[in-house]
């Protein structure tokens, strides 16, 4: 089942029905059978996955806490470091048997291979990467490891923690949340509320067009270039590029404003993953703004750790390239997403080094570093970096990838008919074109107005005559925005209904 399905469409309300008209103590037990069920819709014979890792990382965690009672003086002693290793070693190999196995006998049996006269096959095992392995995983080591620190105590009722590890809306491609933020949520009352319910449909929509209207849009015109490497032109590598870094980004933050709403309309807040990544001045600021809840999961559970930058400046840098190099295995089991990882530290410490040198150039050219001109020139910077790394991250294989290179900076000819001929390749019509730019910038103003909505919890603000701001749950009705949304709305509900409406989100296969 995914958002964009008739499926979804029929089980959401019902869900949404029986959460506000079943009493409090029953609705843990009703989100948990229906979050199940959710899972269970795409593949039932591994639900016992999850199942597997919940009770675990519970029990480990009871475990651990006992024995920060038994010796608070001292809170982690060696038992305790023994359930964490315990807990580690159980959740990370289900992720590394299932995701990584068959990718680890490849490339082992490839080396062997360079010093054996007669070449052997690798031990390739028929398995299905289960859907949102990565996410769950995730989120219950954190819910571990945090236990272990002693910054969060232990949901003593399974019921409410097998809640939070599988909440439906999230479960398979995040946010990844941290206990603190959504097991209170799951505990309090929540009751029907019209700001919610707006605000929340409202995300849902701009999800919607997001995913319907944008990315699967742009998806032919992708795939015809990637899809297809042998006979791709360096014009087609750079459009396709481009148009992914739209796509993927439309793919994904458009699940998650889905998932965001699902949420918000039953009064549970789930933590922001997107804020308008393009605009970044640099590679940094990217990553503080796409898929915001790894980012962070990564620094607080693997950067810090390492010494983040409370060391010498080789190490610091060293602690950036560990990081991304596991963001990137985190991604894919393939050479291609480890070297994108790579590429992404490399961009940070090529920053870090060559900054101050940056800084004396726009001195000496008299143009502050503040100026609007270098910002612009930053974002375009930082802009054509993420799009070079996305196709690394695109690429069906490391020779796919090679030969896009090559003909990226080879296969160029300025001439009516090569551009012609790639974007018939393509299938991009001039209707294509129109269709395809306006969806984007429509994209680009539902974002902009997302971050003029008033906070329904923040105290009233007044206009400037004194009357006060509509709420959530009305001002993106108010001013220019609501040509956007109404627009949106209908265009991504026309295409849901009328389209096939269940092609899968990019981020399910991570």
């Amino acid at each position: 089942m995914v958002f964009n399905s008739f499926a979804f469409l029929i089980f959401y309300p019902i869900v949404l029905l029986l959460y506000f008209v079943l009493p409090q103590k029953w609705r843990w037990l009703m989100l948990l059978v229906a979050s199940y069920y959710f899972y269970l819709s795409w593949n039932a014979s591994l639900i016992f996955l999850i199942v597997f890792t919940t009770v675990v990382s519970w029990v480990s965690s009871l475990l651990i806490e006992r024995g920060h009672g038994k010796h608070p003086d001292k809170p982690n002693g060696p038992l305790e470091k023994l359930w964490l290793v315990l807990t580690l070693v159980a959740s990370l190999g289900v992720l590394f048997f299932f995701k990584y196995f068959n990718f680890l006998s490849k490339s082992v049996n490839d080396v062997i291979n360079l010093f054996t006269v007669t070449p052997g096959d690798p031990l390739i095992l028929d398995l299905i990467l289960p859907v949102g392995i990565s996410f769950y995983t995730f989120q219950t080591l954190s819910y571990v490891i945090d236990v272990y620190r002693g910054t969060v105590k232990t949901e003593k009722h399974f019921g409410y923690y097998a809640l939070y590890v599988s909440f439906f809306p999230q479960l398979v491609a995040g946010p990844i949340e941290r206990p603190e933020n959504l097991i209170p949520q799951l505990h309090a009352e929540h009751r029907p509320d019209w700001n919610n319910t707006v605000g929340g449909l409202r995300k849902m929509m701009i999800g919607f067009f997001k995913k319907v209207a944008v990315a699967d849009l742009l998806a032919p015109y992708v795939n015809a270039v990637y899809n297809d490497a042998e006979n791709a032109t360096g014009f087609g590598v750079l459009l396709a590029t481009v148009m992914f870094a739209f796509q993927i980004y439309c793919d994904f933050a458009g699940y998650t404003d889905i998932a965001i709403g699902c949420s918000e309309i039953m009064g549970i807040r789930l933590m922001q993953n997107f804020d308008r990544p393009y605009i970044s001045e640099t590679i940094a600021e990217f990553w503080r703004r796409w898929h915001i809840s790894l980012s962070s999961w990564f620094r607080d559970y693997i950067y810090f750790p390492l010494g983040g930058s409370r060391c010498s400046t080789f190490r610091h840098m060293l602690n950036i390239c560990i990081v991304f190099l596991v963001s990137g295995l985190w991604h894919g089991a393939a050479w291609t997403f480890v070297i994108w990882g790579l590429l992404h530290g490399l961009y940070q410490v090529i920053g870090y080094f060559t900054l101050p040198l940056r800084n004396r150039l726009w001195d000496r050219l008299k143009i502050g570093s503040g100026s609007i001109f270098v910002k612009i020139l930053r974002k375009v910077n930082t802009f054509l970096l993420v799009c070079f790394g996305w196709i690394f991250f695109r690429a069906n294989s490391f020779t796919d990838l090679m030969l896009l290179m090559k003909k990226l900076f080879t296969d160029w000819r300025f001439d009516r008919s090569y551009f012609g001929d790639t974007l018939d390749t393509m299938g991009l019509s001039a209707v294509g074109i129109v269709t395809s730019l306006l969806a984007i910038f429509v994209m680009q103003r539902l974002d902009v107005s997302k971050l003029k909505i008033k906070d329904p919890d923040a105290p009233v603000l007044l206009d400037r005559k004194g009357r006060p701001l509509p709420p959530e749950g009305a001002a993106w009705l108010s001013g220019s925005r609501y040509v956007y949304v109404i627009w949106a709305i209908v265009l991504a509900w026309l295409l849901l209904l009328v389209g096939d409406g269940a092609s899968s989100f990019i981020y399910f296969q991570f």
